[in-house]
């Protein structure tokens, strides 16, 4: 067998999401449609982070298996299948061959997401689908130091839908937050957060949180207050998906991803949605 990776952008809207469920329409269960019929078989796919209804992706990573007599030929075949297959809301951006030891979810070492505010008076319209409207000017220097404090090894149950069973600590490696300079989005407030792994609803309820510190209804140190709490806090507001954004998933050296993927399945056995955020 011969494993192939694909790196996936998608406009959320119109998905209920990536993992697959019956009678609906999620990213996983499109792409699993074409590539059955392409390959001739049902061929699962695994992904880097699951993203919820709503959540958009630049850098989602996934992987499959096939068998292949020439690897390349087949991913390159592949590859321009599916660019004349998919709706125009999915795009599969390009399928190689992974290197030895990789694997989408395990081998990743930490998963980046943005989150993208708008306070001005009148939201450019353009940006309605992925750039949340919020009232009042924020604070954004507020905001990215309550971030900051967020950062390193915390049980994030204050952020989190637990799920049974599964853990809410994880290691915060970055939560920044800056208001964008020019271009496209000159203005608008971009709230980036990376970890090696996000429980569910996290990104969207530390954004929330920050949120509520840059329009003034709480203090710099309220969301670190907020860290080691036993569950959920209900005060702590989940953003709707709309502003979301997977944008990067982070690996090691190629002689590196069997180790980590060996590493990151045995910590996660107690853990089986700790991929998952929305």
């Amino acid at each position: 067998m011969t494993r192939l990776r694909l790196d996936i952008g998608y406009d959320g809207s119109a998905f209920h999401g990536w993992a697959a469920q019956s009678g609906l329409r999620t990213v996983q269960g499109e792409l699993e449609l074409w590539l059955e019929r392409f390959l001739g078989c049902p061929t699962p796919l695994t992904c880097a982070g699951r993203t919820d209804a709503g959540v958009h992706a630049r850098g989602q990573v996934a992987h499959l298996d096939v068998e292949s007599d020439d690897p390349d030929a087949s991913a390159a075949e592949l590859q321009r299948r599916l660019a004349r297959a998919l709706p125009d809301d999915l795009a599969v951006r390009r399928v190689s061959l992974a290197p030895d030891g990789f694997d989408a979810r395990f081998a990743a070492v930490w998963r980046r997401y943005v989150y993208r505010l708008s306070d001005a008076s009148a939201p450019d319209p353009l940006l309605r689908g992925w750039v949340l409207p919020v009232q009042g000017e924020l604070d954004v220097d507020a905001m990215d130091a309550a971030g900051a404090a967020l950062l390193g090894l915390h049980d994030f149950a204050a952020f989190c839908k637990r799920r049974e069973g599964a853990s809410t600590i994880r290691t915060l490696l970055g939560c920044g937050v800056r208001r964008v300079p020019e271009g496209l989005l000159s203005g608008v407030v971009e709230v980036e957060v990376r970890a090696d792994a996000f429980c569910h609803s996290m990104v969207r309820s530390l954004t929330g949180a920050l949120l509520r510190v840059g329009q003034g209804r709480q203090g710099v140190d309220w969301p670190a207050s907020l860290l080691g709490s036993s569950g959920r806090v209900g005060s702590v507001p989940v953003l709707p998906p709309d502003g979301l954004v997977l944008e990067e998933v982070g690996y090691p050296p190629d002689d590196q991803l069997a180790a980590r993927a060996i590493e990151a399945r045995a910590r996660r056995d107690d853990c089986p949605d700790c991929q998952e955020d929305a």
